[in-house]
């Protein structure tokens, strides 16, 4: 096993159709403004940024985000990262039998991050809990920013 790569997935349900799902996460340089642990996003071009989080542990990773696929029809969002992390991220939208969106989130990661491969193996458990928290953080803000007022 390598202690440096991570596959995370993570299922939201949300209250909103998919088209305007899409319309939210396509819009990367906004995430900071419903993700809370989502510290930053500054484009670099039409399809890149930089983008920095930082969850509940003492450290931030900076990653450079391209996308690699960008499909509204298909309800697919991808990316490819690298930085501090390298690998990819995908959002899978699908409607819900009675409304809402069924958002899928699948990441797969090598950290590059020296102190992070350095406690590779005793601060796993707390890195995953990290990721966990930052994911929570997310879920919630969303659903907040696409519930009807």
């Amino acid at each position: 096993m390598d202690w440096n790569r991570y596959r995370f997935r993570s299922v939201w349900l949300l209250p909103a159709p998919p088209a305007a799902v899409f319309a939210v996460l396509e819009k990367a340089d906004e995430y900071p403004r419903w993700w809370p642990q989502v510290r930053s996003v500054t484009p670099l071009d039409d399809t890149g940024g930089v983008a920095v989080f930082r969850s509940f542990l003492p450290y931030e990773l900076t990653v450079v985000a391209r996308e690699r696929r960008h499909d509204p029809a298909g309800g697919v969002l991808e990316i490819a990262l690298s930085g501090d992390l390298d690998g990819w991220a995908r959002w899978t939208l699908r409607a819900r039998p009675f409304g809402g969106t069924r958002a899928v989130y699948e990441q797969e990661v090598e950290v590059r991050r020296p102190l992070m491969r350095r406690f590779a193996v005793p601060g796993r458990p707390v890195f995953l809990a990290n990721h966990a928290w930052m994911m929570r953080g997310g879920r919630r803000g969303l659903t907040a920013l696409l519930r009807p007022v």
